[in-house]
């Protein structure tokens, strides 16, 4: 290789390395599960929305339904324990929400981020800013959901996530 060839590869391997995700399962479903509802037991009641649920949740919570299929499972307990995905800046952000038998929230739980940054909404502090949020409450980033700089679009994305479930609770779940 000639010293040009060599001096140009640095650069390259420095513009590229931004670029690379990085990409952390914290928890499994069954870990997550475990997490928001200790001791109890699990069925599925996974839920395909009919296009008129679709809509109606898009019309409450302003946020698109990109998917028909939601993983749900019924909680032995009460209340519900969903798996969802929301799109942080570039990738897929997985997290659970358990739903309390009344609908509120009890407790979410990042389970995969794939962003090189933005992972402090894995902070407990800011995921218990969802505790007991209903349907119908704001669930809105900077309007009763704290930002953290520097994750605002992962952030968001969660938030809005978590308002969509609260609506899919209302529509498909009770």
């Amino acid at each position: 290789m000639d010293g040009l060839s060599t001096w140009l590869l640095v650069p390259a391997s420095v513009v590229a390395a931004p670029l690379c995700a990085y990409a952390t399962q914290y928890l499994t479903v069954e870990q997550a599960q475990q997490s928001i509802f200790a001791g109890a037991q699990f069925t599925a009641a996974f839920v395909t929305l009919s296009d008129a649920q679709r809509s109606e949740i898009e019309r409450r919570t302003g946020t698109i339904v990109r998917v028909k299929d939601q993983r749900v499972w019924r909680v032995s307990t009460g209340g519900f324990f969903i798996v969802d995905e929301v799109v942080g800046k570039h990738e897929l952000i997985t997290y659970a929400a358990g739903l309390n038998p009344d609908g509120t929230v009890r407790r979410i739980e990042i389970m995969d981020y794939r962003e090189s940054y933005g992972y402090e909404v894995r902070n407990d502090s800011w995921r218990r800013q969802f505790v007991g949020k209903r349907d119908g409450d704001p669930v809105k980033l900077d309007v009763d959901i704290h930002n953290i700089g520097g994750a605002t679009l992962s952030c968001r994305h969660i938030t809005d996530g978590v308002r969509r479930l609260l609506a899919l609770y209302d529509v498909a779940l009770k």
